[in-house]
């Protein structure tokens, strides 16, 4: 025991404590020990006070230092070239405001840019400035939709950096495997010993990643811990055959269906229905075809439709949920699952040799007609079937193609995500020159930046209609803000006659055409910037 006398003017054992419980009582209850009574008792307890915390400070031993960080791993990708860093510190520093007034300012938003800098960097395969990526990670930590991009473009530093920050942690989260390296998928022994000691997200990621490469070692790897698993880990896991799905997986999702948990039974039956040529689909193709006839005894061909009666039990087990939602009947939603289910290739066959064409312009009966089309709809994008998806949407001059009619413009949206880029954005165009640009901004949404030039003309020629009725421009301030990041740069020449401000009709709404003047100058700058950023990057 050490027997060390103390100091002399050492503070005796408990005197902080003892002036804690003197501050909190206050010292007319509790007057510091020693110290003066009455008015002054308050000033000494401060005096004291700060003594003791010098006192403590000074007496702390110094810990043992912690450990240093391992140094940041190197990017091997081409540094960024100097006049794109530059614009990259621009759009990370700027975002004007919108004023109180409503109006936009005729500045480009330069944070609404970033998304697209970004996807034109990572394009080119750059590695950002070092002294960026906290800028970088901040923008993202507030903004989700930019994160995929921005750690994409930040690469290995910002995951070094992220755990070093709890502030940036959510990199962690986003990356694959929770930031931890994966062993190469030809590594037989690295990726079994992670599949079956690894983290969950680890797990996740090194399924995504050999099924991407080997879909059906990606399988077995999952078909051998399968009944282990807990149902919300066989769920996620499952997900992930959605990469590479294939006829060889069928056996798999069969057993699936005779799951325990219902969200898995329902994503195996789902992923079986995007196999044509599965049991599933043809088991689905019976039952929905029972269901759905051409009526020949009237002056025309009508499609009669025949709900199920009951939703039994091979009904459940190959996906179909029992219980509709509220507001909806039960034999309509039963019907809208089998016709979803089933291959669409059923039809023609079914429905006298018929095209899809035909078979949509048929008639149909009973006010089956919404129900059925929708269900068809979602066949449509889940099978990606292109024929289909044409037959449905129409041709974009159609009357009801603008609203309301058997597709609703949601429908007709996730339709055109089944068309390549050029039929999609010929089919929008014809689309906006026919039925004007209200109704069309889900629609331009779904197409391919930029622009192409025919979807750039019904744009802009459709926003000058709209100028010249004297409309007021924040009616289409959607649209105005698509344009400004989709249409391609160089239409920026052809809009410069859009710039000046044009006479307004007697009744058109006060002000409007300088408003309309600065919108269309705000378009213009934008469109010269991106052709700016583009050639910084050096994108062709």
């Amino acid at each position: 025991m050490d027997s060390t006398p103390a100091p002399a003017d050492a503070p005796p054992a408990g005197a902080w404590e003892e002036l804690v419980t003197a501050a909190l009582l206050g010292t007319d209850r509790r007057p510091p020990a020693g110290g003066p009574p009455g008015r002054e008792a308050p000033v000494a307890l401060l005096d004291a006070a700060a003594v003791q915390t010098v006192r403590r400070r000074a007496g702390l031993r110094p810990g043992p230092a912690a450990r240093r960080p391992d140094p940041a791993p190197e990017d091997p990708r081409p540094a960024l070239p100097a006049p794109a860093g530059r614009r990259l510190a621009m759009l990370l520093a700027d975002r004007p405001g919108v004023g109180g007034t409503g109006r936009r300012s005729t500045s480009p938003d330069l944070m609404e840019l970033l998304p697209q800098w970004l996807a034109a960097a990572n394009a080119r395969g750059y590695a950002p400035p070092p002294q960026a990526l906290p800028a970088l990670l901040d923008a993202a930590r507030g903004r989700t939709d930019l994160r995929p991009a921005v750690l994409a473009f930040a690469g290995p530093r910002a995951l070094w950096l992220a755990r070093l920050n709890p502030d940036w942690r959510f990199a962690l989260r986003a990356a694959p495997g929770g930031g931890a390296a994966l062993p190469d998928p030809d590594d037989t022994d690295g990726v079994r010993r992670l599949w079956e000691e690894g983290l969950f997200a680890e797990r996740v990621a090194l399924l995504s990643a050999v099924r991407a490469r080997w879909p059906a070692v990606g399988r077995e790897l999952l078909a051998a811990t399968w009944t282990t698993e807990r149902a919300e880990d066989r769920l996620m896991f499952l997900d992930s055959l959605r990469t590479g799905l294939a006829a060889e997986d069928e056996p798999f999702l069969e057993q699936a269906l005779a799951d325990r948990s219902r969200n898995v039974r329902a994503t195996a039956a789902e992923l079986l229905s995007a196999l044509p040529g599965s049991a599933l689909a043809a088991r689905m193709a019976v039952r929905a075809g029972a269901c759905v006839a051409v009526d020949h005894t009237g002056d025309t061909a009508t499609i009669v439709v025949e709900a199920p009666l009951e939703c039994d039990t091979g009904m459940e087990r190959d996906g179909v949920v029992p219980k509709p939602p509220a507001g909806r009947g039960e034999r309509s939603w039963w019907l809208g699952q089998l016709v979803e289910a089933a291959p669409l290739g059923t039809w023609p066959a079914r429905l006298g040799g018929r095209t899809p064409e035909e078979i949509v312009a048929l008639p149909v009966a009973d006010d089956w007609l919404g129900e059925l089309h929708a269900a068809w709809c979602r066949a449509a994008v889940r099978q990606r079937d292109a024929d289909w998806s044409r037959a449905l949407l129409g041709p974009p001059s159609a009357p009801e193609a603008g609203g309301p009619g058997a597709v609703s413009l949601a429908e007709r949206a996730k339709l055109l995500g089944t068309l390549d880029a050029e039929e999609r954005a010929a089919w929008v165009a014809g689309f906006i020159a026919t039925h004007g640009l209200s109704e069309a901004f889900q629609l331009l949404g779904m197409c391919a930046v930029p622009w192409s030039a025919p979807l750039g003309r019904a744009v802009v020629d459709a926003l000058n209609i709209a100028r010249d009725a004297g409309s007021y421009p924040w009616s289409f301030s959607g649209v105005m803000g698509l344009a400004e990041r989709c249409l391609d740069p160089a239409e920026a020449a052809r809009l410069d006659g859009l710039l000046a401000v044009p006479d307004e009709p007697d009744d058109a709404s006060p002000g409007a055409g300088g408003y309309w003047a600065e919108a269309f100058q705000r378009l213009v700058t934008t469109l010269r910037l991106r052709a700016a950023m583009a050639a910084e990057l050096g994108a062709v």
